[in-house]
């Protein structure tokens, strides 16, 4: 059986990704997110490493001194729960103080990772987003569009075929503009 803080980050996750739509309007993934973002193979095996990679990608967008300042954001939200989502998906998250907008890079991991993902499989697909740190319902309206938007199989699957930086950033992008 699962703590209550567990269950409370499952059912959280749950609320996240079923919102409907509401309130996602605007939020637009290609807003917050660039071409060379996008880590077409992660080399990192586990979550430390991964957020590494993830992060130094932004760090200079975010005006982060080194990665490893992000990463403590990263791993102080996940001590409230594993953002690993489930069925091969991860969307770690923080906030930011001096942001003004958000931040998103995606990497893939076609081998799998553990994650310490809610349904204990491997994560494939990571995004993560750094936010403002006063954008509560805006952060939940993105995460719930990331969310909603790798419900889809064909799309899971498609990000998982395409073999580029160039491939995945389109895949990304022609899911965004379909909502």
């Amino acid at each position: 059986m699962p703590s209550i803080g567990k269950m409370a980050i499952m059912n959280g996750w749950s609320l996240i990704q079923n919102r409907g739509g509401r309130g996602e309007e605007g939020m637009k993934l290609l807003n917050f997110l660039k071409e060379e973002w996008v880590i077409p193979e992660l080399s990192g095996t586990d979550k430390p490493s991964v957020l590494k990679e993830l992060s130094k990608v932004l760090m200079k967008p975010c005006g982060a001194t080194s990665p490893e300042e992000l990463i403590q954001v990263l791993l102080e939200r996940e001590k409230l729960g594993s953002t690993g989502i489930g069925e091969g998906v991860a969307i770690p998250h923080g906030r930011l103080k001096r942001l003004k907008h958000f931040f998103i890079s995606f990497g893939r991991s076609t081998r799998g990772m553990d994650f310490d993902s809610i349904d204990h499989k491997p994560c494939q697909l990571f995004f993560m987003v750094m936010a403002p740190e006063n954008s509560a319902v805006e952060n939940l309206n993105l995460l719930g569009r990331i969310a909603r938007l790798l419900k889809d199989p064909s799309f899971k699957k498609k990000l998982m075929g395409a073999k580029t930086q160039k491939e995945i950033f389109q895949v990304i992008s022609d899911e965004d503009e379909r909502y």
